[in-house]
């Protein structure tokens, strides 16, 4: 973890990085579906049916959360189950719920 006191030697890269983490955690849909995963392994069949939405654009997104790593996914036959990558994933959810109640 970084100290608050190192936070202004973060480099570019890293600062970049950080700034397409919460650039990807911007989207309602997104948040949304890492708040289903937080409690279930879920397929995407069931978590565009819990959102009412396709499973295409859940799909879309799902490929969004993996390629920043919050999401993670195992096969089982022709289905993907999804799950949260880690517990880091909860802990920044928790963090941004906290702020915005803070106020």
């Amino acid at each position: 973890m970084v100290k608050k006191s190192q936070l202004h030697l973060l480099d570019n890269n890293t600062t970049n990085h950080l700034a397409d983490t919460f650039k990807i955690l911007g989207d309602p849909t997104r948040i949304k579906i890492l708040t289903l995963l937080s409690s279930n392994e879920m397929c995407v069949c069931d978590i565009a049916a819990t959102l009412q939405m396709g499973q295409s654009a859940i799909s879309h997104q799902l490929r969004i959360l993996r390629g920043a790593r919050l999401v993670k996914f195992r096969r089982e036959g022709k289905e993907a189950w999804y799950s949260l990558d880690d517990d880091h994933v909860v802990t920044l959810m928790n963090q941004g719920l906290q702020h915005i109640l803070h106020a």
